[in-house]
């Protein structure tokens, strides 16, 4: 089977999700267009130079509706030969755009392909499709449909995760996430958000509260906590799906949980013949891609067994992997996953994650994949494997390794 690989990867800093943020003017079209002119400039790309665009996107209605994918390549400097599919995985969809690409590349549809996602969530709201897994009763009775954020409340109730110990990991991912900012790690992806002049809007990620401490997120109030326990009483569906469970522990918060954010990524996947073709050298290639359906009531822990399936289908162990890139949608996700197969921390999230930096839902999946290659270099490391939760109950995960 040919090889893919992976030759570029770059994004956006993460704006703040909301009216008073940078990128609240910039469209979702005009930010995605700017990522594929960048990985279009990075890599001299000319003509009919990828075989498509895959683009990840959550929430498709409005300004991110209608084949984002197409109206970006069509607004960007690509080739207008280049068409452009949108796919939507919820919270992966940015991981299985670049998945699909390199599987495509793998199966010879294709020499090369630019794949990533976009999410404005202050433009677009998370919610505003009515998507039937949350609204359509037939549905939500099947599935004891509860919101995300009591689904992490379940996991840290069902795996015995404290208050104390997702606020202590939400701190150490805000230092992190820091540190990484102050020596400059990003510096190889990061591709500033420039105005119709020239002028930069937003050149690092402004979600950031760098200076956190564990006294002040514990002043914070549990934000599942009323849903749960009052009306609409989503308490009372998780503990009939779960009988054993006598009470749902709220330990989340706006502080150990994701940040509503803007942002986009990119990756450029190709065969060892588009390298050549363009003078371009390859930095890892995709070992292994996976996806998983799993419990949609608790919904979040497929982090666990996708990294189990990707693994075994993979003939590889644990201890394969120099580092780790799990999404920290919440608090509980990452606990359970380091529990699980008893992960060092030190290896997982190095350089901070979405609790400080936000988390653009159909983005953060290629996010995380140009992060860990960014670090695996840094560290002159081999085998990385990026993974995330995803809504109604799915997981999905990719390993890459340099060469």
């Amino acid at each position: 089977m040919t090889e893919a690989y992976i030759y570029d990867a770059c994004r956006t800093p993460r704006g703040k999700g909301r009216p008073d943020g940078s990128l609240h003017e910039v469209t979702s079209v005009a930010l995605s267009a700017r990522l594929l002119n960048a990985v279009k400039e990075r890599n001299g790309l000319e003509g009919h130079a990828v075989e498509d665009v895959i683009w990840g996107n959550v929430t498709q209605v409005m300004e991110q509706g209608g084949c984002l994918a197409r109206s970006a390549v069509l607004l960007s400097d690509l080739n207008e030969s280049i068409p452009g599919l949108s796919i939507n995985r919820f919270c992966a969809s940015g991981m299985e755009a670049v998945n699909l690409a390199a599987n495509q590349v793998k199966g010879g549809a294709g020499q090369a392909y630019i794949a990533g996602g976009v999410e404005m969530m202050g433009r677009v709201a998370m919610g505003s499709d009515g998507a039937a897994i949350a609204v359509d009763p037939s549905l939500t009775f099947k599935t004891y449909f509860v919101p995300q954020g009591i689904s992490a409340d379940i996991i840290a109730t069902e795996y015995g995760f404290s208050r104390e110990q997702a606020d202590a990991l939400a701190v150490e991912s805000q230092r992190r996430a820091a540190e990484a900012w102050a020596e400059n790690r990003f510096a190889k992806s990061i591709v500033p958000v420039l105005d119709q002049n020239g002028l930069t809007i937003l050149d690092r990620d402004e979600y950031m509260r760098p200076g956190t401490k564990v006294e002040d997120l514990a002043k914070l109030k549990a934000s599942f906590k009323d849903m749960g326990e009052m009306m609409p009483g989503f308490d009372k569906v998780a503990m009939l799906k779960y009988p054993h469970l006598t009470s749902i522990n709220h330990i989340h918060h706006a502080g150990n949980s994701s940040g509503i954010v803007d942002g986009a990524a990119a990756v450029l996947i190709g065969n060892k013949e588009f390298g050549e073709a363009h003078g371009l050298k390859p930095r890892a290639r995709i070992r292994a891609t996976a996806k998983i359906g799993t419990d949609p009531t608790i919904m979040l822990t497929g982090p666990v067994p996708v990294t189990e399936k990707i693994l075994k289908d993979s003939g590889m162990s644990i201890s394969d992997i120099d580092l780790f890139e799990v999404n920290e949608a919440f608090a509980s996700v990452v606990l359970r996953f380091m529990q699980a197969f008893d992960v060092d921390a030190s290896k997982v999230n190095v350089n901070g994650g979405a609790m400080a930096m936000g988390h653009p839902l159909g983005a953060t999946g290629a996010i995380i994949i140009g992060t860990l290659l960014d670090e695996l270099e840094r560290r002159d490391l081999s085998t990385g494997l990026a993974t995330l939760c995803i809504a109604s109950g799915m997981g999905a995960a990719t390993i890459i390794e340099r060469v």
